[in-house]
């Protein structure tokens, strides 16, 4: 099978470049939507940095011996019920509604449900495109060799099950470039750029899978008090305990000074 070169002329680039300059478009447009990042207030990093801080000692309690372990937990424990790192001390038990009527966090939302739009419409828009226009299209063969569970991933909206995993419909060429281009926009953007669909999908799913809303604010008590029932029933064990016998095991001189003992 031949490919007609009005394809790459007509199918296969245009594809790509209205891609590009869609991502860059994006961008542009997503900085005159959301203007600079508010700063940041210090209480709220130090919400923050208080959950990552439980988060860290659950990850690393193996590297600190069993007392350093304890005298933590019970620390971060009665922090995080007592609500020391609370931006509101005096309102522990502020619901959403509260967390909703903050005029920062109403703004965090928005900025948040601005940038999904930005970066879903696009990307439906172009897909849309490409199924009206180049629905059962093949654009391209691929010059290696690839295996059977392939086929579905680079031959999208092709129903021939004969057709050789090398080549490549409208629809999958269309997925090679979201996943793809983001060296491209690095390049051209910078590496903290808005024009990336990847990083929106990937926060799409991490928002869905937590049960939040994208730009919604974070009930910071609910976490605290999440992150104390975790620490709560960590078990420890520390990874220098009888480290001694475990090296002189490793390297064989446990059996000669076992011998040397005896003698």
């Amino acid at each position: 099978m031949f490919l007609d070169p009005a394809i790459r002329d007509w199918v296969l680039f245009p594809i790509t470049v209205i891609m590009v300059l869609v991502g860059v478009f994006r961008h542009q447009l997503t900085i005159l939507m959301t203007g600079e990042p508010p700063k940041a207030d210090t209480k709220d990093l130090r919400q923050g940095k208080a959950l990552m801080r439980g988060q860290v000692l659950a990850q690393n309690k193996s590297y600190i011996p069993a007392s350093a372990f304890v005298e933590r937990k019970k620390y971060l424990c009665d922090a995080y019920e007592k609500g020391t790192y609370l931006k509101n001390k005096a309102n522990k038990e502020q619901n959403a509604a509260n967390l909703m009527a903050d005029p920062k966090n109403m703004e965090v939302m928005m900025d948040g449900m601005k940038k999904q739009m930005m970066g879903i419409v696009p990307q439906t828009l172009i897909m849309g495109w490409i199924q009206f226009f180049f629905s059962g299209f093949i654009l391209i063969k691929l010059p290696f060799p690839l295996g059977v569970r392939f086929k579905q991933m680079l031959q999208s909206g092709i129903m021939t099950p004969n057709m050789d995993v090398k080549w490549v419909s409208s629809l999958s060429w269309y997925f090679i470039n979201l996943f793809g281009l983001r060296g491209v926009f690095s390049l051209i953007l910078g590496g903290e750029n808005s024009a990336d669909g990847t990083r929106d999908m990937a926060a799409m799913s991490s928002m869905g899978a937590m049960g939040q809303q994208p730009g919604q604010p974070q009930d910071y008590n609910k976490l605290f008090l999440g992150m104390k029932d975790s620490l709560s029933i960590v078990y420890h064990e520390w990874d220098l305990d009888n480290i001694e016998q475990r090296v002189l095991v490793k390297y064989g001189k446990q059996a000669r000074l076992f011998k040397s003992a005896r003698k």
